[in-house]
């Protein structure tokens, strides 16, 4: 893995009610955006048909999307350029729009030529909708249990918790902004953010309360490691994401775009909010 050279930055400077402020308040202003967009829509985030149910056709015209719209009985939800291939689009449609062969007649009436298609009924999209709850709620308390059982106090151990909690919560509420409809892509990557936001946690807390050494040398030491971890990792997702918007593949750019944004937060959190909870926890928490 290639190491970044990370500048020894002076934390000293700092109270830890200034280092955790600016990651709570983004936490708050995210939760804020979940609570605001679920009281007014009644989902904190835009769904996808994966969990609401509806159709897709992929077709080949030289029509506009405006023209593709008008050219069906029920308005499609969205139309999309298919990147890699030229004239082609993705017409997705709600769980009330119809049959999809007779969606697939009107495209054809209408001059386009179909290049595939699929349905997903309502009930299995609420079922999808579910399931995906339940294993993001067993991930991230499986990651609860075994971070607990790892130190077995309560300071460092919530630092974790929170700061993974935050890592999911923030791309969460720029997707709900950005109106991105959630997907089973997007679970997919909130699962290995919950990985990947861990690992560098540990990594801080380990250095801190195993290693000898001061507390800052063994903080610039997790550092080296962590934030060139974390860099490489969201250099790659971001090509990714670039990449598989380019090429038409939608279930690799929404996990690109998930965990770049969720890396980056990850960093935050880490070295501001974690580093805070430990600080205080190793100079006045054990103190008292």
């Amino acid at each position: 893995m290639v190491e970044f050279e990370v500048p020894e930055i002076d934390y000293d400077r700092y109270s830890n009610r200034q280092l955790a402020v600016v990651p709570l308040a983004v936490l708050a202003v995210a939760l804020a955006i979940l609570v605001g967009a679920y009281v007014l829509t009644g989902s904190p985030v835009a769904l996808g048909i994966d969990f609401t149910g509806g159709s897709e056709l992929t077709v080949e015209t030289t029509m506009s999307q405006s023209e593709i719209r008008n050219s069906f009985d029920s308005d499609p939800v969205s139309v999309q350029a298919v990147q890699s291939e030229s004239n082609q689009h993705v017409v997705t449609f709600g769980s009330d729009a119809g049959d999809i062969s007779d969606l697939a007649d009107q495209a054809e009436a209408a001059g386009m030529t179909i290049r595939g298609s699929g349905t997903t009924p309502a009930s299995f999209g609420s079922q999808s909708q579910q399931l995906a709850l339940i294993g993001l709620a067993i991930a991230f308390g499986g990651m609860s249990l075994l971070t607990f059982a790892l130190f077995r106090t309560f300071v460092p151990s919530i630092a974790v918790i929170v700061s993974a909690f935050s890592d999911i919560v923030i791309p969460l509420a720029v997707l709900s902004l950005l109106q991105v409809k959630v997907s089973l892509g997007t679970v997919a990557a909130l699962l290995m953010l919950i990985g990947y936001s861990v690992d560098s946690d540990i990594l801080l807390n380990n250095h801190i309360l195993r290693r000898r050494g001061g507390f800052y040398e063994s903080t610039y030491a997790a550092m080296q490691t962590g934030v060139s971890m974390t860099v490489t990792s969201m250099a790659a997702m971001a090509v990714m994401a670039i990449m598989a918007t380019f090429y038409g593949i939608d279930l690799m750019s929404q996990i690109g775009f998930v965990l770049f944004l969720g890396l980056a937060a990850d960093l935050m959190n880490t070295y501001l909010l974690n580093l805070s909870l430990l600080r205080w926890y190793k100079f006045e928490g054990v103190a008292r």
